[in-house]
């Protein structure tokens, strides 16, 4: 037990954060042609920028990348100056921001794909869940297209160069997206990834696309501006693993040498273990403590007294709050009053314009 609290100052890579409240990544849907952030997306950035560091909505490194509607992408000129503005308007209020680079893999279709191709993920295993088509409602996954393997360097490639984008647009780093059913989540795990080359098999093989993306983005901005995401017990988007400890585990292990700023890691919910989560697959946040050396935030579903004694016990550095932070701009100066927390709206949550968005009241307004 430590005297550390949400509320101390906490360095990481080269920023001393004001506290160790962090804007977790929240997709809102909320970008503009040509998936250009526009200047609504700012204010509300800017409202947040109290976080101890914000993380952005999961932002597409290539139009591949991209599988739902009005995301935003971080590829084009327009992109970046978009960014540009959402990065200033959070500087110019004294905040810290990342850019989570995102690639969504098979959950995707082939109508936010290139020439209209089909999605690409490591095996050719279609998602059992539906997914919106604008004009056509939830529409059945199709079978993805299997990576050649020729063609994984220049991937790895697209996000360098969007981590270069990212400092570009004036953005303190990047968040690699791993998480959450995604492209490079499904190379982690056995359920998703059927290779037989060298990026599938064995947990080393199915490791590797996740270090050498990481070990790339690092040598371009370097490793103080590098995050990452694991989300170990998440049965999101279809997702399983036959040894999760060993899988996140070695890949931590690999990721630690790399000296990366932080660690982000999703916690087991009861959700996990309601859509088929065994209890030996819900590896706690605290797994991860005694493997990476450099700061670890934890996520998924923090109250205010769970999240001091996470911290207190030094399970975690810091912790990321979602929802909460969603409908409550002011959220560090409500948790450290102990003041009421505004529900968020849900039917609000994707898409749409300022309600819902930009329009949940700070304390002081």
């Amino acid at each position: 037990m430590t005297n550390t609290n949400l509320f101390t100052e906490l360095t990481v890579g080269p920023y001393k954060l004001p506290n160790r409240i962090i804007m977790a990544p929240m997709t809102r849907n909320r970008a503009g042609d040509g998936n250009v952030p526009r200047d609504l997306n700012a204010t509300y950035y800017q409202q947040r920028a109290s976080a101890g560091l914000i993380i952005t909505e999961a932002t597409q490194i290539s139009h591949q990348g991209q599988g739902y509607p009005n995301t935003p992408g971080i590829y084009s000129e327009d992109q970046l100056a978009g960014w540009r503005k959402v990065t200033t308007a959070v500087h110019q209020h004294g905040g810290h921001i990342f850019a989570q680079l995102w690639h969504t893999g098979r959950t995707s279709h082939s109508f936010y794909q290139p020439g209209n191709s089909l999605p690409v993920a490591p095996s050719a295993i279609p998602m059992t869940s539906p997914v919106y088509v604008p004009g056509q409602g939830m529409v059945p996954h199709e079978t993805p297209r299997a990576l050649d393997l020729h063609e994984i360097p220049a991937l790895i490639a697209d996000y360098a160069r969007a981590a270069k984008n990212a400092i570009r647009a004036g953005f303190d780093g990047v968040e690699i997206h791993a998480a959450n059913g995604y492209l490079i989540d499904q190379f982690l795990r056995d359920g998703t990834n059927h290779r037989t080359d060298r990026y599938g098999g064995s947990v080393a093989n199915r490791t590797r696309f996740a270090v050498e993306i990481a070990t790339a983005v690092t040598d371009a901005i370097g490793p103080e501006h590098v995050g990452i995401r694991l989300s170990p017990s998440s049965t999101f988007n279809d997702m399983a693993d036959s040894t999760p400890r060993e899988t996140f585990g070695q890949v931590t292990e690999q990721l630690d040498r790399l000296h990366l700023a932080y660690l982000h890691v999703i916690a087991p919910t009861p959700k996990d273990a309601k859509h088929g989560g065994a209890s030996h697959d819900l590896i706690p946040v605290s797994f991860f403590r005694p493997i990476f050396k450099n700061t670890l935030i934890a996520n998924g579903g923090y109250t205010l007294d769970s999240a001091q004694s996470a911290i207190a016990d030094g399970f975690t550095d810091a912790v990321a709050f979602g929802t909460s932070f969603l409908a409550n701009p002011d959220l560090p100066h409500r948790l450290r009053t102990s003041s009421p927390l505004t529900p968020a709206d849900p039917t609000t949550f994707y898409g749409g314009d300022e309600r819902g968005y930009t329009d949940y009241p700070a304390l002081s307004a």
